[in-house]
């Protein structure tokens, strides 16, 4: 990789993508820094596709710019600077992993060794393996070792780990933070919310193409107010669930079994309600997690307030 020269590693101003009358992203303004590893997040069809295809070249901005590196997209790319790990394609199935990586290995001026990139991958032990045998999660670690091959400043990934099993999720996130350490900037896209938590250092949320959040995982997760309460509630009865509903600040109930789970912006009035009339036991009471902010803040429905973007105090 080549040194930080203090250009953002992604620069976003401005963006709308329009596709007819659907805008597909709608007035983004974004700056990520090298070295960053940047959880891009949101519901189906939120516009994730098309902000990363122009981060890549693979799309103009209807208007507004885009620029990687302080240059063009389709620049960068033709440099060797940015590299992606899609989730699916691109690969030959009668070919050999490590004939698969040669191959692509020659289409680069310089290109890392071929053996160093399959051990970075965690599949040098299956280089002789025919790519339609190998299943899916060691397709993406083929992916991810084809992408290293130009030693790129910004890696973007789609969905990384479909299809690996959880000791290769801990072991390609591992590999991931050591690069992000020694200044590679980080871009991708997940439906496992827990890997946006455990190893982005930003997580930008976005939703109908605007960005609605940004920010840490703890400062994203603070901006979905109130928090939850669990208990053991055996066989709850009908008016204890009716009054636990009525209580201020209470926003929904919850029956799982056993258990009763209460959202509200205030939990002593419902602790106290369940100690002194409910057989209730075993309260917890914890924050809400990244997953209730994300439904809170992408929820697409016409009833939620559109604020903007939301960023961490």
């Amino acid at each position: 990789m080549a040194p930080a020269t203090g250009v953002a590693a992604v620069d976003l101003h401005g963006v709308h993508k329009r596709f007819g009358d659907v805008a597909a992203v709608d007035d983004v303004t974004l700056s990520i820094r090298p070295g960053e590893v940047v959880a891009l997040l949101g519901p189906n069809g939120a516009g994730k596709t098309s902000t990363i295809d122009m981060v890549l070249g693979l799309s103009e901005p209807t208007t507004g710019a885009v620029r990687v590196h302080g240059m063009a997209p389709r620049r960068a790319v033709a440099l060797g600077l940015v590299s992606a790990v899609m989730q699916t394609g691109g690969l030959l199935k009668d070919y050999t992993v490590e004939e698969t990586v040669r191959l692509v290995a020659s289409l680069f001026g310089s290109a890392r060794p071929v053996g160093e990139v399959l051990r970075r991958a965690g599949i040098a032990g299956i280089r002789g393996r025919r790519v339609g045998r190998c299943s899916g999660g060691e397709q993406q670690r083929l992916r991810f070792a084809m992408a290293l091959l130009p030693d790129p400043e910004l890696l973007i990934l789609d969905e990384p780990t479909t299809g690996m099993d959880v000791a290769g999720r801990h072991d390609f996130w591992s590999a991931i933070r050591q690069d992000a350490d020694r200044g590679r900037t980080v871009i991708f896209a997940t439906h496992y919310l827990e890997e946006a938590d455990a190893y982005a250092d930003r997580i930008i949320l976005i939703r109908r193409g605007r960005v609605v959040a940004d920010g840490t995982a703890a400062q994203v997760r603070a901006l979905a107010s109130g928090r939850m309460l669990r208990a053991t509630l055996p066989d709850p009865d009908p008016d204890h669930l009716a009054d636990l509903a009525r209580l201020a600040g209470a926003e929904s109930v919850e029956i799982r079994g056993a258990t009763v789970i209460v959202h509200t912006h205030d939990t002593d009035p419902v602790a106290r309600y369940l100690l002194t009339r409910t057989p209730a036991r075993d309260i917890e009471i914890t924050s809400r997690n990244l997953e209730d902010a994300f439904l809170a803040l992408t929820a697409d429905d016409d009833s939620t307030p559109d604020t903007g973007q939301r960023s961490a105090p």
